[in-house]
């Protein structure tokens, strides 16, 4: 009989979770996407950091990563609530490190992480990591054992997000967002077995 009742206090207790995945993007997320950049920017400049602040990343940059099909999305219940691009091979805005060195050089078989955000609607939910995460597994299953990201030094939300998902700073980028002039990004590293 006791079992019965548990089993019957569970069931009303539990409720479904969202279905959760990466995926890659297509061309009919780009309104989404754009919106979620847009997002993304708003929200940086209420924080006061200078990133994403002068024209980048603009429609253009977003509508080649999706042609590249290095863009992918996290899907919540059916919902685009994060995007973010994976750079697979060499990346040319971490050449020069400056303060650091990369574990397996400035040449190395690596993914880097690039433009990620998450849409207001999903903010607060700590739903960053399962993005990190989800893309740190593609890369793994593409064959990369080295995972890159850089970011703001002002970004301090997702200077933790990247430390917590155990990338080690390597150091500091200089980045130039449109034509503007190069600014620093602090440059994060992840080996995976």
């Amino acid at each position: 009989m006791n079992l019965i009742i548990s089993v019957r206090n569970i069931n009303k207790d539990v409720s479904l979770m969202p279905a959760t995945y990466l995926r890659q993007a297509t061309n009919e997320d780009l309104p989404t996407i754009k919106k979620i950049i847009e997002e993304a920017k708003a929200y940086l400049k209420l924080q006061g950091i200078d990133q994403w602040q002068n024209g980048y990343p603009d429609d253009e940059t977003l509508e080649t990563d999706v042609k590249f099909g290095i863009t992918y999305v996290l899907i919540i219940d059916d919902q685009i609530a994060a995007t973010a691009a994976l750079h697979q091979g060499l990346d040319v805005n971490y050449l020069n490190l400056h303060g650091g060195k990369w574990v397996n050089g400035i040449h190395g078989r690596y993914t880097a992480i690039h433009r990620i955000a998450m849409s207001s609607n999903f903010r607060g939910q700590h739903l960053s990591d399962k993005m990190i995460t989800g893309l740190i597994t593609i890369s793994s299953v593409l064959g990369y054992k080295d995972v890159r990201i850089d970011t703001h030094p002002d970004n301090k939300g997702m200077q933790h997000v990247i430390t917590t998902n155990g990338f080690t700073k390597r150091g500091t980028i200089y980045m130039a967002e449109k034509d503007d002039e190069e600014t620093p990004r602090y440059a994060y590293q992840l080996i995976i077995g």
